[in-house]
């Protein structure tokens, strides 16, 4: 058996890690890179494997990180299934068609715009169509239930605790009389979060291939998290400037907008407009409310038991078209702008970054990862002055601040806890981390378990 990381290795996106097992290849998860255009570029167009010769996907959930480059598999001749939660089915359909949208977007203003100085043109990774197509792939399964992967592999998903149809996902292989058992952690998640219900306990492996996005870094308490929002959003509001959110249309905007709506019911931030600005946190907030299954007892029990939508109340208003979004640029505060996508690498964020980030009234307020060498790790580097939106160098004028406090990963002591906790764990292959988050956690482990851990470059072969 051997287990290669094409991606999220010693780096955070672009997950992608391929099984070889009794002559099967199978992947977990097909993310895009983010970052450096150029780069990322590269990495998003080039497969290290062929992609007709993988024989199944099994998907964590339908964040792009993890998702993102199935339709431009499925475009280089992939027809094998997709195996999913039953949510995240219905949120890759539209994560990946707003996905191909961008991707035809982006390339026709880098083309027209920016061609000399940016990328060459050769058209969208993958288009609206692809997205579409490659949805026949996927596979809806249950949390619990075992299904079978290929020949001699079954496979289980548990809940992660991270966003609504994430799973954590258990191999069960057996290869020459063999069998043995392999966690993958996908991206796990943290007690307390609101909506969606912890996560689930990894039953004994002897491998796990584990996240590691905070491997060396504590989270503030989750119950903290609306004082800090009512306090950025109270001392703005009052000198009249505009709160900018940049956040993930998936789990981020809805964890946001469930926040501000307790808030508001206790009276507790002024009466100014919420905007989002996404049609596709529209589309996924439809998701959210079809998929009860999910969610955790207090959702139940401030909401749903009223049959009240977290979602969606009077100050809450959210976008439709283009020209609606440009409006808001003329508008004056207060107000409330959240837009996709969390680390400003695409859509209407940058657009609104661009008008906003020079004017000193306003807040541009950070509510979650953002990876190295993307915008948003240059907008809250408080080293850096100023940053280079389409193309243009702007002034960090508005105040900058973060709330660290909604972050989806596990800090340290959630993932040192969870791991140490699993029964007869002999080896750990950290990915989806950087480097000063993985090496501490690595060496906590080998001191507190004596587990064995890797820390695999990309394209580097660990053999079992």
């Amino acid at each position: 058996m051997k287990i290669i990381p094409h991606g999220a290795a010693q780096e955070v996106t672009g997950t992608c890690h391929e099984i070889q097992v009794n002559g099967k290849s199978i992947l977990l998860d097909c993310g895009l890179f983010q970052g450096r255009r150029k780069e990322t570029s590269q990495k998003n167009t080039d497969f290290a494997f062929v992609p007709t010769d993988i024989d199944a996907v099994i998907l964590s959930h339908a964040h792009m990180d993890h998702v993102g480059r199935i339709p431009l598999l499925y475009k280089r001749g992939y027809r094998g299934p997709v195996f999913c939660t039953y949510a995240s089915k219905d949120l890759a359909a539209v994560m990946l068609k707003d996905s191909g949208y961008i991707q035809e977007k982006d390339e026709e203003f880098y083309c027209k715009h920016l061609s000399k100085s940016m990328m060459r043109c050769e058209g969208p990774l993958y288009t609206q169509l692809d997205a579409a197509a490659c949805m026949q792939l996927f596979r809806g399964e249950n949390y619990g239930d075992w299904f079978n992967v290929v020949d001699g592999v079954r496979a289980q998903f548990l809940d992660a605790g991270h966003i609504i149809g994430a799973a954590m996902v258990v191999l069960e292989i057996t290869e020459n009389g063999k069998t043995r058992h392999i966690g993958f952690s996908g991206d796990l998640g943290r007690s307390t979060l609101p909506i969606i219900r912890d996560p689930s306990a990894m039953p004994p492996v002897e491998l796990l291939i584990c996240e590691s996005t905070y491997g060396n870094r504590k989270h503030e308490d989750i119950t903290t998290a609306r004082a800090h929002l009512k306090q950025v959003i109270t001392e703005t509001a009052a000198r009249g400037g505009k709160i900018i959110i940049p956040a993930f249309s998936l789990e981020r905007m809805q964890e946001i907008v469930y926040d501000l709506h307790v808030l508001w019911d206790g009276r507790e931030i002024p009466a100014i407009p919420i905007i989002i600005d996404s049609p596709l946190a529209a589309s996924v907030t439809e998701i959210f409310m079809k998929h009860p299954e999910c969610y955790d007892q207090t959702m139940f029990d401030q909401f749903l038991s009223r049959q009240h939508n977290p979602f969606q109340f009077s100050l809450v208003h959210y976008t439709e078209s283009v020209e609606e979004s440009k409006a808001l640029n003329g508008k004056l505060g207060p107000m409330i702008i959240l837009a996709a996508s969390g680390m400003c690498e695409a859509g209407r964020i940058r657009h609104h970054l661009r008008n906003e980030i020079e004017n000193p009234l306003n807040t541009i307020l950070a509510v979650g990862y953002m990876a190295e060498n993307t915008l948003g790790r240059r907008i809250i580097d408080p080293a850096i002055t100023e940053v280079k939106i389409f193309d243009e160098i702007f002034q960090k004028k508005a105040q900058i601040t973060k709330v660290d406090v909604y972050s989806g990963h596990g800090d340290m002591d959630d993932l040192d806890k969870y791991v140490c906790a699993i029964e007869g764990l002999k080896k750990v292959i950290l990915v989806h981390g950087e480097l000063d988050q993985m090496e501490p956690f690595a060496k906590r482990l080998q001191e507190k378990k004596g587990i064995e851990t890797f820390m695999p470059m990309r394209e580097q072969v660990i053999e079992l």
